[in-house]
């Protein structure tokens, strides 16, 4: 009677499951791409070293400001890779946008 008893709540337990899975088709079907997921992750690590690289750059540059030794090509250029560093996912929104894809 017990075991029977135990089965049952077993079997019950299973069918709630199954049914919180159904419910739930982003748990049930995992549509989530590894490829974008691996990406995404990238991005954030990228951002992270780059963050206290860039301070320290910017830091730098003017420094040589200061001091009259600095090339502006220099300055451009820094200026034109830390934009385009911290603005990738909006330039790649917006030429995405274009295109239409």
């Amino acid at each position: 009677m017990i075991q029977s008893a135990y089965l049952s709540i077993r079997r019950a337990a299973f069918h709630a499951g199954l049914l919180a899975l159904a419910a739930l088709p982003e748990l049930a079907a995992a549509q989530s791409s590894p490829f974008l997921t691996g990406a995404t992750a990238l991005q954030s690590n990228i951002l992270a070293w780059l963050t206290p690289i860039a301070v320290i750059l910017v830091m730098a540059l003017g420094a040589m400001a200061m001091a009259n030794r600095i090339s502006w090509g220099w300055c451009i250029g820094a200026i034109l890779g830390i934009a385009i560093a911290f603005g990738a996912s909006q330039i790649v929104s917006w030429v995405r946008g274009m295109f239409g894809v």
